[in-house]
């Protein structure tokens, strides 16, 4: 019995959740599906899947086992890549997260370029305004903004970003220019989360607890919400260049700033070897280490 076939077969069905979805995937009858994850659960004596007659879901079993053998046939898929040579064209899927309105804006172009580059590679995007596990959700590489826990200090850095705050001119005529931290809570506040803002770098650092008049969920409404002249918001420096640019914006309370955060590429480290990931990850790092955003 072929384990890295049945493994095969039983990723395709945790991932589509389906027998039917899995045999359309890998191009099989739903018959061989189905004795394929019946001869895994029996070579590994535990129930993997939990079947009813509306859908598939995964045990606590089957989700570790699912995770495990994303990783057991990446690595596979790697070594043979390698084995073929280190001058062999980056080829297969690939899959890429990072911030959404950073995705958009920095990573898009770099998978862009690089799809035209290599026409044998594809390529997934998640951009997402949530930190992705690498490993459960299958990503290869991960641009990541802020500071890494110990257990991701291996990322590769390349630059940093600032918040700012900022408002537009006409409100700041209507309500004047905050000069200290503590002045904005007398000012109008658009926010996407919490009730703190921090300011200032290690050993004089403070913090002004605010109380939004408007949240959003995402920095675009939060913009568009200043640009109108609702009131003060935080944003990413990249996020407000355009408008800084235009006129439209005026970043305010600059000397009270945090250090800025880096950012980092991540990636699962085993599969740096691969020529896709490697390739990508260089044509990335180039991208990103110029960009005249990417120095705060």
């Amino acid at each position: 019995m072929d384990q890295i076939h049945l493994m095969q077969v039983f990723v395709a069905v945790g991932e589509q959740e389906s027998f039917v979805g899995a045999s359309r995937r890998l191009d099989l009858s739903p018959a061989s599906v189905t004795r394929a994850i019946g001869g895994l659960e029996a070579l590994l004596g535990v129930r993997l899947l939990r079947r009813t007659t509306r859908n598939v879901r995964l045990t606590e079993v089957g989700r570790r086992y699912l995770s495990d053998s994303r990783e057991i046939l990446a690595s596979i898929a790697e070594a043979n890549e390698v084995a073929a040579g280190g001058n062999v064209a980056p080829k297969g899927e690939l899959s890429v997260t990072a911030p959404a309105g950073y995705g958009r804006l920095f990573i898009m172009p770099c998978i862009v370029e690089f799809l035209k580059r290599y026409p044998e590679v594809e390529v997934s995007g998640h951009f997402l305004d949530r930190v992705v596990n690498l490993v459960d959700e299958g990503i290869d590489v991960a641009v990541r903004i802020g500071h890494l826990p110990d257990s991701s200090a291996k990322g590769l850095r390349v630059g940093q970003v600032r918040r700012v705050l900022c408002a537009s001119p006409e409100y700041l005529a209507r309500h004047g220019v905050p000069q200290s931290p503590s002045d904005l809570q007398r000012h109008t506040i658009v926010a996407t989360a919490g009730v703190e803002w921090k300011f200032g770098t290690a050993g004089n650092r403070t913090a002004v607890r605010i109380k939004p008049r408007l949240t959003v969920t995402s920095n675009d409404e939060a913009m568009e919400a200043v640009l109108a002249g609702l009131g003060i918001c935080r944003l990413m420096c990249y996020q407000v260049d355009a408008a800084l640019a235009a006129g439209r914006l005026k970043i305010i309370l600059a000397e009270h700033e945090e250090a800025p955060l880096p950012v980092h590429i991540l990636h699962r480290e085993s599969q740096f070897g691969s020529p896709k990931v490697r390739h990508f990850i260089d044509l990335l790092a180039a991208s990103l280490r110029t960009h005249p955003h990417m120095r705060g």
